[in-house]
């Protein structure tokens, strides 16, 4: 099936970031594209929501970014969005009670970052964090045997890191990177990505630091994709359920969806979670293995609460960590300062809790109360505000677990059919569950389909439809 042009027909199964960049690349190279999105919008776990009672358009979670990513950027150079993402180089710590430090990520104030932060940790602990902290950095880039078999508690532990730089740096780092606690997590998935931001950085001759978007993130992400769609020709089905690829002597020739219906193909890129990923593959030789690993990578769940208050919590940045005190670790995120956002009589302060095993089984009116509550013990200011409104966003399935003994799990891109493969951060990449692992993934795929030969066009013509 190979148009008069000499454009091949390329299938993308899944409308989220992975599926989203394939799709892009696909159409600046030329080819014909088809998405399939069983939703009926674009974004995935990446996207925003309106909410009506103050007609305001915050995120589903609030989205980090680090600065050594590079498949992203290219994305987001492609959907003309890359000036919306701001790097500080640093943020803030907070105590119970107000007490409040910077962390700073690049240039020598880092140093002290790797030693800790605390405002408590005297020079004795400094130095032992320090030196903890350079241990650690030397076993991320040249790796023991062991650590595929302990958790990053264990790793932090082994490697008598004090307490207060755990506090201060080293717990919830490891936390938000993984979502996992430290307790569950794989050392060896925090480790790794401990060594791929540290070896972008001695390339670079830049230290890897944290940035946020300074738009929501359909403007980010979504919509210039939806505008290069537009120009490009690339077919968006929404509410499209796709059932399984179809395989026949080695090779992808379509995609069976719901209806019964097959949308032909030249090639695809299944680009879905490992969550949804059964059934897709069955005519696969290696489907079982590939189903067997999405099902033990299992999924972790994250809450956002995006509260809209009638005063401000006078942040000290963007980007806050509550420390100690609390059992979770939470991230909150000054919209104001991120986005310049004129007020207006509310203010809006978004909280990310990572591995939220608890919290997910609650109402959203108790997740509201419990984090106005954790607000109050952390912010003076906040003793007296009032709820305008609260949004809480819950996503039991927010990205593949890794927990210990999960870290050779993930796929590679290719599959054994050369015209399938396969995109989505739980597949092999050098990152975790991040928006840069989904895109990389997606980068891979694409060039290893463009790589491929064109069929021959006398070959498929006498072949005819499939």
């Amino acid at each position: 099936m190979v148009d008069v042009n000499g454009s091949r027909r390329f299938v993308v199964i899944g409308g989220g970031l992975a599926g989203l960049a394939a799709a892009v690349w696909l159409a600046e190279a030329g080819q014909q594209v088809t998405l399939l999105e069983r939703r009926g919008r674009l974004g995935g776990r990446t996207q925003a929501m309106r909410v009506a009672e103050v007609d305001d358009l915050p995120d589903n979670g609030q989205h980090v970014v680090a600065s050594g990513y590079r498949s992203l950027w290219r994305y987001l150079e492609s959907v003309g969005t890359l000036r919306h993402v701001e790097f500080p180089g640093a943020g803030s710590l907070r105590w119970p009670g107000g007490r409040a430090v910077m962390l700073h990520t690049k240039g020598f104030r880092a140093v002290r970052t790797l030693m800790g932060a605390h405002p408590d940790a005297g020079p004795l602990e400094r130095l032992r964090a320090l030196r903890s902290a350079l241990t650690l950095i030397r076993q991320a880039l040249w790796q023991p045997a062991h650590l595929a078999d302990i958790t990053t508690d264990e790793w932090f532990r082994r490697l008598a890191m004090p307490a207060k730089a755990r506090e201060a740096l080293w717990d919830w780092l490891a936390l938000g990177i993984a979502a996992e606690p430290v307790d569950k997590e794989s050392a060896k998935v925090f480790a790794d990505v401990l060594a791929t931001g540290i070896r972008i950085g001695m390339r670079t001759r830049t230290g890897v630091t944290i940035g946020y978007p300074t738009v929501d993130l359909d403007t980010l992400y979504i919509t210039g994709a939806e505008q290069l769609f537009d120009r490009h020709g690339v077919e968006v089905r929404y509410r499209a359920v796709a059932r399984k690829i179809i395989i026949v002597d080695g090779e992808a020739t379509g995609v069976q969806q719901a209806d019964g219906s097959v949308v032909e193909a030249d090639a695809v890129i299944c680009a879905v979670p490992n969550t949804g990923i059964g059934g897709l593959l069955d005519d696969l030789p290696e489907h079982a293995e590939i189903y067997a690993a999405a099902d033990k990578l299992g999924f972790t769940p994250i809450v956002s609460t995006n509260l809209y208050l009638d005063r401000p919590l006078k942040t000290k940045s963007a980007m806050e960590a509550l420390i100690g005190g609390t059992g979770v670790i939470d991230q909150v995120f000054d919209r104001q300062r991120m986005h310049q956002r004129a007020p207006e009589g509310t203010w809006l302060y978004c909280l990310t809790t990572s591995g939220a095993y608890e919290q997910i089984n609650k109402s959203n009116s108790e997740i509201v109360a419990e984090q106005m509550d954790l607000i109050r013990r952390y912010y003076p200011e906040a003793a007296d505000a009032q709820v305008v409104t609260g949004h809480v966003v819950k996503m039991p399935k927010a990205t593949f677990s890794q927990v210990l003994g999960t870290d050779n799990l993930r796929p590679g891109q290719r599959t054994s059919v050369p015209n399938l493969m396969l995109a989505g951060d739980w597949t092999r990449t050098d990152w975790c569950a991040t928006m840069e692992s989904a895109v990389q993934s997606a980068e891979r795929a694409v060039e290893a389909l463009l790589a491929q030969p064109e069929p021959d066009r006398a070959d498929s013509a006498s072949r005819g439809p499939r």
